[in-house]
């Protein structure tokens, strides 16, 4: 019976191995997946999440000048390879920049010539706003130009409210976000308006630009330098006469081949910027947040610095496509449903260990298993021995302890 229970401490000995074999690898193996799985910071390519000015330069590049924003990206519009960026997932209030979000989720929705009745609270909003009158109707198309060329928050607001209400819109825009893979993007106002939780990165307002501007009614937009706006009757009765608005995008006069799209400010935010150029058959967008300048000078530097060097320099990540990052999620999440086991982590957690298809994990298990199977059969057969039936007219065997 000794060998027998010697046979079974082997077995729980083996079992224990598994376990602790199984954690071990299974750590490891999450370790690995955070590193390229596309949630957390890491989407876009590994090199992302190093700090500073991230770029791999080839003999004889010059360094990119320095932009004094927070966190920048600058990217090939065509491609989505990232070439220069500096903390790009770092998550910052986007101030009037989510606007690019707002009319991505709305032109596709929305009839251009539908109209919309402007009301009190439209108009009521704090920050920029174009004049618009409430009980006077604009169409769509007007009001988005006003919101994108003259960044006006009462066009915006107005705009949210014409998709059922402004927390219809909101959700929308989430969605929307999360189907680019801006998983860094919490938008809380559709007029960028500082909120708390609302929240971006220079690599989300990168995605957001990226496909507002494939969107021509979007395109045309923000390139437009000046646009008339209609009057109408004001809340005394009398007629207002229409009036025009010019584009805040600084860079659009300034730097030649510019296409747009998009500049914000707050105090708290401090400016943020989305920008695209044009020139010899190459499109780069770039997108800053947290500057502390309003100068479109150090984008114009880096636009030029892409032009003349871009073709040299080796990516450091990429723009996702859109629903990209959402399938691989979906991917990511299906397994850890599917194939996970619990292993108590503290007294009140529980880790998650993944199982399916790791070969290491699967080499301690069997391994451990054979050691106890081998351990157990010996201990087994050594005990059937000592109990064989005894033939007839022979004394019984001694068992010794029996439970």
């Amino acid at each position: 019976m000794t060998s027998y229970r010697h046979g079974v401490r082997a077995l729980a000995l083996s079992l224990a191995l598994c376990a602790a074999g199984a954690l071990s690898v299974a750590e490891h193996s999450l370790a690995s997946e955070a590193a390229v799985d596309p949630v957390g910071g890491s989407i876009g390519g590994r090199q992302l999440g190093a700090a500073g000015v991230i770029v791999n330069l080839h003999p004889g590049v010059p360094a990119p000048p320095a932009m004094p924003g927070a966190s920048f990206v600058l990217a090939d519009m065509d491609t989505g390879q990232i070439l220069v960026a500096k903390a790009p997932h770092a998550p910052h209030l986007p101030a009037s920049t989510i606007k690019a979000l707002t009319a991505l989720t709305l032109i596709p929705v929305l009839n251009p010539n539908a109209k919309i009745l402007v009301k009190d609270q439209d108009v009521n909003v704090d920050g920029t706003r174009l004049g618009i009158l409430p009980g006077t109707s604009y169409s769509v198309a007007t009001l988005l130009r006003g919101m994108l060329m003259a960044s006006g928050n009462d066009a915006a607001y107005a705009l949210a409210r014409a998709d059922h209400d402004i927390a219809t819109t909101l959700m929308a825009m989430n969605a929307t976000a999360k189907d680019l893979g801006a998983l860094d993007t919490v938008a809380k106002d559709p007029s960028g308006l500082d909120r708390t939780g609302q929240r971006t990165s220079a690599y989300d307002l990168a995605l957001i630009g990226r496909a507002a501007m494939r969107l021509p009614d979007f395109r045309r937009y923000v390139r437009t330098k000046s646009a008339t706006l209609p009057g109408g009757r004001s809340a005394d009765g009398t007629m207002k006469p229409g009036f025009t608005i010019s584009n805040h995008n600084l860079l659009l006069y300034n730097y030649p081949g510019t296409i747009g799209i998009k500049n914000g400010y707050t105090i708290a935010a401090g400016h943020t910027y989305i920008e695209a150029a044009t020139r010899g058959g190459k499109t780069y967008l770039v997108s800053e947040m947290a500057a502390n300048e309003a100068s479109w000078r150090p984008t114009a530097a880096l636009l030029d610095w892409a032009f003349a060097h871009g073709s040299a320099v080796t990516p450091i990540g990429r723009l996702v496509e859109p629903g990209e990052a959402a399938a691989s999620k979906a991917t990511v999440d299906q397994v850890a449903k599917t194939a996970a086991v619990a292993v108590p982590a503290g007294p009140s957690t529980t880790r998650q260990i993944r199982s399916a298809g790791q070969p290491e994990l699967q080499a301690w298990i069997g391994a451990a298993v054979a050691i106890g199977a081998v351990s157990l059969t010996g201990a087994w057969a050594r005990r059937r021995k000592g109990r064989q039936v005894p033939l007839a007219g022979s004394a019984p065997a001694e068992t010794g302890d029996q439970t």
